[in-house]
């Protein structure tokens, strides 16, 4: 393979990976979370099962910060001001609807980020909570990190109220997605 060959190459890569980032990020795990927060009360966001457990509440600050540090501090180059201890600690301060829109305003600079990233600031060294890493692990984290705490949203709002969210409508009896419907 050709110098340009490989850097066509390395390029395709980094857009798919990037397209696959927001897509998840994006289009899928923030409007779905949003969705069944929207569904909750101050008090379910706030209502922890036990005292070694998050409420809602706590994972969406701590989303928040997370997704500041990782994603718009890290590649904007801006100082980490991330209070990760208070992401924890907090108990009701704010209503469900201002941390979506916290959270909201967070995700839509987060995407401006993921916007005009290119494979050269995949490559670039960032320093980010203590690790130093690599723009591409930056991005993984960031996603994968929100995932993970959408599934727990998702399944604490579940749990309270007792139903399906209907997230999967599109998949027929046999779980197959239908024709026509959306690629993931």
């Amino acid at each position: 393979m050709s110098q340009p060959d490989s850097i066509q190459s390395e390029t395709k890569t980094a857009e798919l990976f990037l397209d696959f980032s927001r897509r998840k990020l994006l289009e899928q795990y923030w409007p779905r979370m949003r969705r069944a927060v929207e569904t909750l009360t101050d008090e379910q966001v706030w209502w922890r099962p036990n005292a070694a457990s998050n409420s809602v509440g706590n994972l969406l600050l701590h989303l928040n910060g997370n997704v500041k540090q990782w994603m718009i501090a890290s590649f904007n180059r801006f100082e980490d001001m991330r209070d990760r201890p208070a992401e924890f600690a907090a108990e009701g301060e704010l209503t469900g609807a201002a941390l979506l829109e916290r959270l909201g305003e967070t995700m839509d600079e987060a995407a401006k980020v993921l916007a005009r990233l290119t494979v050269t600031d995949l490559h670039a060294t960032y320093h980010i909570q203590g690790y130093t890493v690599s723009g591409l692990y930056a991005v993984y984290q960031a996603v994968e990190h929100f995932g993970l705490h959408y599934g727990q949203i998702v399944y604490i709002t579940k749990a309270q109220q007792g139903q399906d969210l209907g997230f999967y409508r599109e998949l027929n009896r046999t779980g197959r997605a239908s024709e026509g419907s959306k690629n993931l």
